[in-house]
């Protein structure tokens, strides 16, 4: 006795969607976006059009000086950026003191964030005068650094060590002129004490996000703390440690207040945006001036892109665990 199987049907091909309905469908998407677009235009006009208007004036020589001496040159002001020796080392400059803020201020965060992480009396008061520095206005913080801390004959600094000095029987003690011998270090410090909570705050809501179930096993399954912090709690905060470089990076490179107030570009500290200051309103030439904020801006979206590339895999990543 043979058994027969009936034909697998071929599955039904989905069901044409009327053409009312589409057309409702986009009526209600432009009707909620609607809304959003008076606040485009006004974006696009605020930021993209002056964007293109440095575009054109990058191409041209043009010295405010000598405005009937204008034309045109094409990419040469771009090639005087990498090649100029004052434009080239002010790009260093620019990579030096942002890898030099972004790395330190990390390290400094992270200590911070594992500290506050914990419980213990007068938590809320210390979270809070470690967040003041990063609410401060940057000019303000500058010049807290510059008179109240730097200044060779009234500054911290040197009070404190003529105070260590006191106490060893010194009498004479050197009164280093900080800005003067160190002051590409000198900037960094003052951004560092800045930029230090921003990290903070960031990897202390990592620390945060942790699953404590899978803490606690490790703990009971014998994990000492610092195979948990290195096995666990590191790897739990790479994206959020990509994330506070990436975003303080964008920051940092655009920084302008501390090298102004404190150096004025001097001593090797002039960045591109102070670069773009001198070559702009000193020097008057509009044309290599837009060429260097370009060169600074692409910078600067590049590293955007990927930080928003990490928030993006960052809520993808809690959406999940939710």
């Amino acid at each position: 006795m043979t058994t027969s199987t009936a034909p697998a049907k071929a599955p039904r091909p989905p069901a044409p969607v009327p053409p009312a309905a589409t057309r409702g469908s986009k009526a209600k998407a432009w009707a909620t976006r609607a809304p959003l677009l008076p606040a485009l235009v006004f974006l696009v006009v605020v930021t993209q059009l002056p964007f293109v208007a440095t575009l054109v004036l990058s191409l041209f020589d043009w010295n405010s000086l000598s405005p009937e001496k204008r034309h045109f040159t094409g990419l040469s002001n771009y090639a005087s950026v990498f090649t100029d020796a004052a434009l080239r080392d002010a790009v260093i400059t620019t990579v030096i003191l942002t890898a030099s803020v972004v790395l330190v201020s990390v390290a400094l965060g992270l200590g911070f964030a594992l500290l506050l992480n914990r419980r213990f009396f007068g938590r809320g008061m210390v979270r809070t005068l470690l967040i003041t520095p990063f609410l401060l206005v940057p000019v303000s913080a500058a010049l807290l650094w510059k008179h109240a801390l730097y200044n060779p004959e009234y500054g911290l600094f040197n009070g404190a060590l003529n105070w260590f000095g006191s106490l060893f029987g010194i009498e004479e003690v050197v009164q280093p002129d900080w800005m003067s011998s160190m002051p590409l270090a000198a900037v960094v410090a003052a951004l560092v004490w800045q930029w230090t909570p921003f990290m903070m705050l960031i990897l202390l809501a990592g620390l945060q996000s942790r699953p404590d179930d899978m803490m606690e096993a490790a703990r009971i399954d014998g994990a000492g703390r610092w195979q948990m912090f290195a096995f666990m709690t590191l790897p739990h905060l790479r994206r959020y440690l990509e994330l506070g470089i990436l975003l303080g990076s964008v920051y940092i490179v655009q920084n302008f207040d501390a090298v102004f107030t404190l150096t004025s570009g001097g001593l090797g500290t002039a960045n591109l945006p102070y670069t773009v200051y001198e070559t702009f309103y000193r020097a008057h030439e509009y044309g290599l001036a837009s060429a260097v904020g370009v060169v600074a801006v692409i910078g600067t979206v590049l590293i955007a892109t990927v930080a928003l590339r990490v928030v993006s895999s960052l809520f993808r990543e809690e959406a999940s665990r939710a």
